[in-house]
């Protein structure tokens, strides 16, 4: 019954991608018969589907041989994707709009011709400015008060990067970004929220972006937890292997004591419709600990803050939503999760949502950037950096 369920989701959204890819087509059939009257149908329609289905068309498991070309269809298709998105919501308004001037009695011999170049040009300004903010990260600093104490003056600082989506899009370059941005903020431990990877292993190990990871550098390690693109990849057992050769331990339902602070890392929630034996709850997982410690844990996906509450978690640390990565798709998240983006207190639970590193699909960001996270983490009886007392002493030489 499961099976059918989704071979019958899976086909309704095939036909409702068929049905939306068909509509702006046509549309762009229209404008390249308004500047190129005489292209013929047959050469049109299958570019555009090509072009259309690029990104399905680069999943098949294609011959080693094709996958250059395979990848190639991948970035195209990408890019299409975040173009679909903004046909979507500019195609009806234009539609709308012609149909409103032809009832005012207005000529429409150039509104083909108008419309095309005005949506264009603003097609132009979101792809720039969307990767703008998809290349461009920010770091956001949360000083996070516990009231438990592991014996130090001082905050532990601790960076978080999620959703970095690592494969033939976010590359090497971008990578070695992030291994900047962290290291620079000098952190005694570096969290590693989910989706790693883009699907897929073989970009990463193709391209050695190994090498790059295993440069991040934190006083007390790099931990990381899975995400639900490392199970559609279906490479687990390599993936953590070969994180565990450079250092990174991939937690899974396991729990570390690091710096006198527990380390929770939860499997992502796909593992309760992959995996036979699902996932352990929360509570499961905390049992036996000395709670008077701090409790930080990472779920990839940003549910079940009131068990983390209740089991005495102090920080969750989640990515998952992208906050939608593309606008209007915040307002889907933000109906989707609780907490889709940012940071919320439940009781004595400090919950951090982050936007993500790097992105699915399409390197496109609006209302949403790449960033990372800098948890400053003030214990009992610690003190902030900027409160600690400074004495002055003369010094004879």
């Amino acid at each position: 019954m499961k099976k059918l369920r989704m071979i019958a989701s899976a086909t309704i959204m095939l036909l409702v991608l068929v049905l939306v890819n068909f509509y702006i087509g046509l549309h762009t059939w229209y404008l390249v018969q308004d500047w190129m009257p005489g292209t013929p149908a047959a050469v049109f329609w299958p570019v555009f589907l090509i072009v259309a289905f690029a990104y399905m068309i680069a999943m098949i498991p294609w011959p080693q041989s094709v996958k250059p070309l395979a990848r190639f269809f991948k970035v195209i298709g990408s890019y299409y994707l975040a173009c679909m998105e903004f046909a979507i919501i500019f195609l009806p308004l234009t539609d709308l709009l012609h149909w409103v001037l032809r009832l005012m009695g207005y000529s429409l011999t150039e509104f083909t011709s108008e419309a095309g170049v005005t949506l264009l040009l603003m097609l132009a300004v979101f792809l720039i400015w969307g990767s703008r903010n998809a290349w461009s990260t920010i770091v956001r600093t949360h000083p996070i008060p516990i009231d438990k104490s592991i014996g130090t003056s001082t905050p532990l600082t601790i960076a978080v990067a999620s959703d970095l989506h690592l494969g033939n899009i976010v590359g090497n370059r971008h990578l070695r970004k992030m291994v900047k941005e962290i290291n620079n903020m000098h952190p005694d431990v570096i969290l590693l929220a989910g989706d790693v990877l883009d699907d897929s292993i073989e970009p990463f190990i193709r391209n050695h972006m190994s090498d790059q990871m295993k440069q991040l550098k934190a006083r007390h390690g790099v931990y990381a937890v899975l995400g639900n693109h490392e199970y559609y990849g279906g490479s687990i057992s390599q993936y953590t292997e070969l994180m565990s050769s450079i250092g990174i331990k991939v937690l899974q339902d396991e729990v570390l004591e690091v710096a006198g602070t527990y380390i929770v890392g939860r499997k992502d929630k796909t593992a309760e419709s992959m995996e036979a034996g699902g996932r352990k709850s929360v509570v499961s997982l905390l049992e036996g600990l000395d709670l008077t410690r701090p409790v930080i844990m990472m779920d990839h996906q940003p549910t079940g803050f009131d068990a983390a509450a209740q089991a005495g978690v102090d920080i969750l640390l989640s990515g998952h939503t992208h906050r939608g990565q593309i606008a209007p798709n915040h307002w889907i998240t933000k109906r989707l999760f609780e907490l889709d983006w940012g940071y919320l207190r439940k009781d004595k639970l400090h919950v951090i949502v982050s936007s993500g590193y790097g992105t699915w699909g399409p390197p496109i960001r609006w209302a949403s950037r790449s960033e990372l996270i800098k948890l400053e983490v003030m214990l009992e009886g610690s003190k902030k950096y900027s409160d600690e007392i400074l004495t002055a002493q003369t010094v004879l030489i």
